[in-house]
């Protein structure tokens, strides 16, 4: 099986277009402006895609392999891009353990992160085969990988630990049931080696910078994204409150203290204000975001991207209300045609 299969799909779409721009056909105007077609030979990459190739994300860098012999023996043979592998959507749902195996022994060995976004087919031994042959990973990142099990996340994290402890951040949030024991059984196995100082390094996660990057400062993430919750008493991801002046006790996971998605702050229940996608808002988040045409509600942050401009319009419809009025409209103009 080849890794390539994975993005083959997706590719072939893109591999057409580009052999239409390279083709060894070419129009130039004469100079009595006629076009004439003249004979161009395909020429070697630009110098400047070598250098890219070590940034790009894992898609992009599987698509890179397939434009010529020689973007592919780059990209084969430098270990360099392969050092940090992030797998997100699309490849995350056909990601499977064989495929992954194949990914991660490019590293030869020296894989620092792996960030498994929603791979829901990766298994706890195709996980365990992957961190035996990588002893030094630092970021182990596998939220919503649901072909886990906390025992697989267990046995990972032991072996990490037996092989000079590089493990610096876990994310392990949407695997199922977690529990406390399990967590203190992971946590005792990341503060193993640890300085004391980093052992008491669990920094407070905000609700609206859960979604923190891969690639910050060690110092400023948390060791593990989820602890147990001082309400309900489950293991989830749980959040402090934003607020200098907040004196409620709000730290808690969002299924037991509502929070506004663009502060982050804790939301009483008369505080609460309607949204078009439907996300918990702030008043005072509430006042300062563009709203609705039609119903007057605004989006959140995270989905402004279900706005629908209107041409001659400075505002947006909102995607509830394009369908019930815009649409209708249209509707009823053509069949007064």
């Amino acid at each position: 099986m080849e890794i390539s299969h994975v993005v083959e799909d997706k590719i072939n779409e893109d591999m057409s277009n580009s052999q239409t721009l390279l083709s060894s056909k070419s129009c130039v105007v004469s100079s009595q402006n006629e076009y004439t077609e003249q004979e161009v030979e395909p020429g070697s990459p630009h110098e400047a895609l070598f250098l890219v190739i070590a940034y790009l994300p894992l898609f992009e860098l599987l698509a890179m392999s397939e434009v010529c012999m020689s973007l592919r023996d780059a990209v084969q043979k430098d270990v360099l891009p392969w050092l940090n592998i992030i797998v997100e959507r699309p490849l995350s749902l056909r990601l499977s353990d064989e495929i992954l195996m194949m990914i991660t022994s490019k590293a030869t060995g020296r894989l620092k992160t792996l960030v498994l976004m929603n791979c829901e087919k990766i298994t706890d031994d195709g996980l365990q085969q992957i961190i035996r042959k990588n002893p030094h990973i630092n970021k182990l990142y596998i939220p919503a990988c649901t072909g886990l099990t906390p025992e697989g996340v267990i046995r990972a994290v032991k072996t990490l630990s037996e092989h000079h402890h590089s493990l610096r951040s876990l994310r392990i949030h949407g695997i199922y049931n977690i529990k406390k024991d399990h967590l203190h059984t992971i946590l005792s196995y990341l503060q193993m080696k640890l300085p004391q100082q980093e052992q008491q390094r669990q920094l407070p996660i905000l609700f609206h910078h859960r979604n923190f990057s891969v690639f910050r400062n060690q110092e400023s993430e948390p060791l593990i994204d989820v602890d147990i919750c001082p309400k309900c008493n489950h293991v989830r991801m749980v959040y402090d409150c934003p607020r200098e002046t907040c004196r409620r006790g709000c730290k808690g996971c969002n299924f037991c203290i509502p929070r506004c998605e663009e502060c982050g702050g804790c939301i009483e229940s008369e505080e609460l204000e309607l949204t078009a996608c439907g996300d918990n808002l702030c008043s005072k988040c509430w006042l300062q975001l563009p709203k609705c045409n039609f119903c007057n509600q605004p989006y959140c942050k995270l989905h402004t991207n279900q706005q629908h401009r209107l041409s001659g319009s400075s505002g947006f419809v909102c995607d509830v209300c394009h369908v019930k009025f815009v649409g209708n409209l249209g509707a009823t103009d053509n069949a007064d045609y």
